[in-house]
């Protein structure tokens, strides 16, 4: 980094976005193999969250790959990349007021441990999406893990590429057994547990 960048503070601190916005901002990061229901879960707390008044945001992998790094493949190399790239988005949406909902297959333990370390501590929420490569494999309506198997796509994760499932997430949800709504009762009952956002009937 060149000695001539110096980082310039606001003159609007964290605090006053989130006294404005009425919560605190912080990271839900859905993290599991293609297919199993991060988008999903993803889509459907920000829906349910927004209704209630609540300022949000979902990064979805798909749809950053579009822009912020659709100059990245999938090389190890490039995945590395492509979650640091998201951490440092998610920091700016912290520091926003916002919560953001990221969905992203991330999965290297130590890059989700790198964004961690962006954030204070108590603004990231790991939330692992535990379905089985069986299961995800039956949802895939777009036919990645066959061409995957078939040689087709290289470096997929689940098939030619690793999955480092974490290991002490805030949150395990078994999207592979149960339906979205289950899944995103039990992220709500968490957050309402830690008071990470006001009482459903508080802002509903």
């Amino acid at each position: 980094m060149s000695r001539h960048i110096v980082w310039q503070t606001s003159g609007v601190t964290r605090e006053e976005r989130e006294r404005l916005g009425g919560h605190r901002g912080f990271v839900l990061w859905f993290t599991g193999l293609s297919g199993a229901g991060k988008s999903t879960l993803a889509h459907g707390m920000e829906a349910l969250l927004h209704a209630r008044g609540l300022r949000t945001y979902v990064l979805d992998g798909d749809n950053v790959r579009h822009g912020l790094c659709s100059d990245l493949g999938f090389s190890e190399q490039d995945r590395r990349e492509n979650i640091r790239r998201v951490g440092e988005v998610c920091k700016l949406f912290v520091d926003a007021g916002v919560i953001v909902l990221s969905a992203f297959i991330s999965p290297y333990r130590s890059d989700r441990s790198f964004v961690r370390a962006l954030m204070e501590q108590g603004d990231f929420v790991e939330i692992y999406c535990d379905a089985s490569l069986e299961v995800c494999e039956r949802r895939d309506t777009k036919g990645l893990y066959r061409n995957a198997r078939e040689g087709k796509i290289l470096e997929f994760t689940g098939i030619s590429s690793p999955y480092e499932p974490p290991e002490l997430p805030e949150l395990v949800v078994e999207s592979g057994r149960n339906a979205p709504e289950a899944c995103i009762a039990q992220i709500c009952e968490y957050l309402l547990a830690n008071g990470m956002i006001p009482p459903l009937a508080a802002i509903g």
